[in-house]
């Protein structure tokens, strides 16, 4: 008997919302590849002992390409039907004026360049009628910032959202479906306590935005209610 199960392939999947997205994936009976950073234990091994052999951890650290290439050619006989990169860091809330270089240059290689490579280098492997999504915010759309404040955490994110639209028209014609995500205001490290969404309640709602979304090919910028998300 042919297995028909989807695979879905989420990169950065140690905790909160990547952990989530892994076994919210398990749980609508997809198999998941899930990535780590470095060796150590973490709540995806966690998951994957219970899984049955559905979730297979791959380590990468994203900023480095050999690391990337390396998991791409682990993979090269897998085919995906998500790929999806969830990777951001903070630095505080500082204005733009005093962050150091060095600073700028770590957020903004991680939060926007490393995922653009990994789209960009394992697009390969997700099937022609799959999908690529990448984990944006509502605090990447210019127009809704009307408050100001996270100006470094901001400019990633729209540097993120201005290279997925450079990628999408790169690849224009290509039929996978091109996803910018926002979860919502999530209580993560990142969101903080005071957010309104729990990692439970943001997750199964990104998970079946992506599903009504599969087949619709281009770049599509929206919530996690399936909301548009303005630029």
């Amino acid at each position: 008997m042919t297995d028909t199960r989807k695979t879905a392939l989420v990169v950065g999947a140690s905790r909160t919302l990547g952990l989530g997205l892994a076994a919210e994936y398990l749980r609508r009976g997809w198999d998941v590849i899930g990535t780590v950073r470095g060796s150590g234990r973490t709540g995806l091994h966690d998951l994957a002992d219970t899984a049955g052999g559905r979730l297979t951890v791959e380590s990468l650290e994203m900023t480095a390409p050999e690391q990337i290439s390396a998991l791409r050619d682990r993979l090269a006989q897998r085919s995906l039907d998500l790929l999806f990169v969830n990777a951001a860091i903070t630095r505080g809330d500082i204005p733009i004026g005093e962050v150091p270089a060095d600073m700028f240059t770590e957020v903004m290689l991680t939060n926007a360049l490393a995922p653009m490579r990994v789209v960009e280098w394992l697009r390969p492997l997700v099937a022609p009628d799959g999908t690529i999504g990448v984990m944006s915010s509502d605090q990447g759309s210019v127009s809704l910032n009307t408050d100001g404040g996270q100006d470094l955490y901001r400019a990633g994110k729209s540097a993120l959202n201005q290279l997925m639209r450079c990628y999408a028209a790169r690849h224009a014609g290509d039929p996978r479906t091109l996803l910018l995500m926002d979860p919502g205001w999530v209580r993560t490290e990142l969101g903080g306590a005071d957010a309104e969404l729990s990692v439970e309640e943001s997750v199964p709602g990104v998970a079946e935005t992506m599903e009504s979304h599969r087949g619709k090919s281009g770049l599509h910028f929206v919530d996690h209610q399936g909301q548009v998300v303005p630029w």
